[in-house]
């Protein structure tokens, strides 16, 4: 069965554009679990040692660009692109700067739009500077 991935709405649905769907169908393929990506160097010390996180900007879009880029990385590693994102979390400490980080998803993701959950928390586990936290699900073929 070949890959299929549809956004589903209802049919009563206000006609405004939002940059996720209520519900994402998807059909064939396989699905990729993506977890724990951020601004930081994904391949760091465990435990957490501060240095590897000096580099890191102070400012949540910045950091938002840096995730999707590190999230670019691992989708290419298994043959994926942005468009093939069906489920996205996006976890943040701080909603300051969040409309300019929403457009640096948009840039990212296009129109293509994911079943979408966007949280604030207080800390993020891997250091207090990491302001941002994405997971995903892809269906890649």
């Amino acid at each position: 069965m070949p890959k299929s991935i549809e956004c589903v709405d209802w049919p009563d649905r206000l006609d405004v554009w939002t940059p996720y769907s209520m519900a994402v169908k998807a059909s064939g393929g396989t699905p990729v679990f993506f977890a724990g990506v951020t601004a930081a160097p994904p391949y760091h010390h465990h435990p957490h040692r501060p240095e590897e996180f000096d580099t890191l900007p102070g400012d949540l879009p910045s950091q938002t660009r840096m995730a999707l880029e590190n999230m670019k990385k691992s989708l290419e590693a298994v043959g994926a692109t942005f468009r093939d994102i069906v489920f996205f979390q996006f976890f943040s400490t701080t909603m300051e700067g969040a409309a300019e980080a929403g457009a640096i998803r948009r840039e990212f993701f296009g129109d293509h739009r994911t079943a979408t959950t966007t949280l604030q928390v207080v800390r993020l586990a891997t250091d207090p500077r990491c302001l941002v936290e994405v997971n995903a699900i892809a269906i890649v073929d």
